[in-house]
């Protein structure tokens, strides 16, 4: 009884790279007396495949195979005699000779024929191919692959890029290598290994691909491949056209070495603002302070406003501004000071630095002048307070600037209140309050979203509303004719004579 061995053959997961070498594979399995019993090849790469061998340890003797065995080795003995004696006679000259070589089948008799010498068929099929070229033996070093396409079948899919990928490890497992014997065929390809993982990396092409070497945060080396980029397009150089190709191009943040100012000086780039150009007369003393006082923003002590933002509204300067308002008084403190503090008009100004360095001017209002103290100082208006006069509200401009403390801040940058409200912190009634303000002008709309009667009142416009609710409302904010000579105090007949304009325009 014979006794086997088995053994599992496979070509591994990416199969062999050329049909040469999986024929290479498999005669030297033949050389070694295995006996294919399984192969399986992959549907889609028939040069992968997985199978299964075995060879016998110890070969069965039987009397048939005895028998044969002796009839083959007297047939050849009878062969030989017989090819001899022929020979013998046909030339006696060369019968020495002759009888030398036909000695050598004597050696034959004791040679295993059940072996057939492997030959080599990747030629077969080519009509050029000559006998002698079928007997010359091409070496070994030559039939193998080229680094590239040894390590193309094992490649998969980058995750974090175009083309495909291998890790150094992996090929060191897979081709049972020493990862320096590796990195050297790496060098030897041309390919350079990056010292981090942010240098750009280098390139190298063979057979219309590019290969490169990457290393990850785990100095672990990858050996990158994709396909050679081909040109869609060429750049050309556009030439401007208009009035800005005569303009030297310049960076976005070079600035110009001098900039004019309408009033003919110059200022260097350090002053430069985003400012509008700097008007020709700002107003002086207390006029200037009751142009800014309908900018400010209100506060719980009162009003207050950014230099910043009131030079701008004021389309000049803040350095300009500053320099207006150091002849009142009114300037910054040096190191710890307290900065000084003007009462000009029934208010007290002055100035302050915040956190960030920006220059702010306050306001509030004087204490004992006001009738009650207003929400602006820190304080809530009293309810139906008896100490209010009625001579503001008798006069068309008296009712507006009583109610104009009353106002509070909404999220769209005007002020406003309920008219409810207004005439119950006055002490008076709805019908008396809106009689006030219907004789200043204000007109009370019928419906919401109907056009509002805009009435203007030292520098600022005052409108009545309705809203969804039915609930009527008093609106105020800085007018937009604030740089006019109405909100300096201008003439007094030109201000009626809008109002009534404005009233009889609203008049169906």
């Amino acid at each position: 009884m014979a006794l086997w061995e088995y053994k599992v053959i496979t070509s591994g997961k990416g199969g062999f790279a050329t049909p040469a070498l999986l024929e290479k594979f498999l005669n030297d399995l033949g050389k070694e007396e295995w006996e294919i019993m399984e192969f399986r090849t992959q549907p889609d790469n028939p040069l992968a495949f997985s199978g299964l061998a075995r060879r016998p340890t110890q070969r069965d003797w039987t009397l048939e195979d005895a028998a044969a065995a002796a009839a083959r080795t007297e047939a050849e003995k009878l062969r030989v005699e017989f090819e001899a004696k022929f020979k013998a006679a046909t030339s006696s000259a060369a019968a020495g000779g002759k009888t030398g070589e036909a000695a050598e089948p004597d050696d034959k008799l004791h040679q295993d024929d059940t072996f057939r010498r492997p030959r080599d068929t990747e030629r077969d099929l080519d009509p050029t191919a000559s006998e002698e070229d079928e007997a010359l033996e091409i070496p070994e070093e030559e039939e193998l692959p080229t680094f590239f396409d040894a390590i193309r079948p094992h490649m998969r899919r980058n995750q974090r890029g175009p083309g495909l990928s291998v890790s150094l490890e992996y090929l060191v497992k897979k081709f049972d290598m020493l990862e320096n014997d590796l990195i050297g065929a790496l060098k030897e390809c041309g390919m350079a290994l990056p010292a981090g993982e942010n240098e750009p990396p280098v390139y190298v092409e063979y057979d219309g691909d590019l290969y490169w070497v990457n290393v990850n945060r785990q100095r672990q080396l990858f050996i990158n491949t994709r396909e050679k980029p081909r040109p869609v397009f060429r750049t050309v150089q556009a030439a401007r056209v208009g009035a800005e190709a005569a303009e030297e191009p310049r960076s976005r943040n070079q600035e110009p070495a001098e900039a004019p100012v309408p009033d003919g000086r110059h200022e260097a780039p350090g002053e430069r603002s985003e400012d509008a150009p700097v008007p020709a007369v700002l107003p002086e003393g207390p006029e200037l302070l009751a142009k800014l006082r309908p900018m400010m923003r209100r506060n719980r002590g009162g009003w207050s406003g950014s230099l910043g933002f009131l030079s701008r509204a004021l389309k000049c300067r803040e350095a300009d501004l500053g320099t207006a308002l150091a002849p009142l008084g009114l300037r910054l403190s040096d190191g710890g000071e307290k900065a000084p503090e003007v009462e000009i008009g029934g208010f007290v100004y002055w100035l302050n630095k915040d956190g960030r360095g920006q220059a702010w001017i306050n306001a509030t209002e004087k204490a004992g002048d006001a009738p009650q103290k207003s929400e602006a100082a820190g304080g809530t208006p009293s309810v139906k307070n008896p100490e209010l006069p009625l001579e503001p509200l008798a006069a068309p401009a008296g009712v507006l600037a009583a109610v104009r403390l009353l106002l509070k801040a909404t999220k769209t940058g005007a002020i406003a209140g309920k008219v409810d409200r207004l005439a119950e912190e006055l002490g008076k009634g709805q019908e008396e309050f809106l009689a006030a303000l219907t004789g200043a002008g204000l007109k009370v709309p019928e419906r919401p979203r109907e056009k509002p009667v805009f009435v203007e009142q030292a520098g600022e416009i005052f409108w009545l509303n309705k809203n969804a609710k039915d609930e009527l409302w008093l609106n105020a904010k800085a007018s937009k004719f604030a740089d006019g000579p109405d909100a300096a105090g201008g003439d007094e007949a030109e201000k009626k004579s809008r109002r009534g304009r404005s009233r009889k325009s609203e008049t169906p």
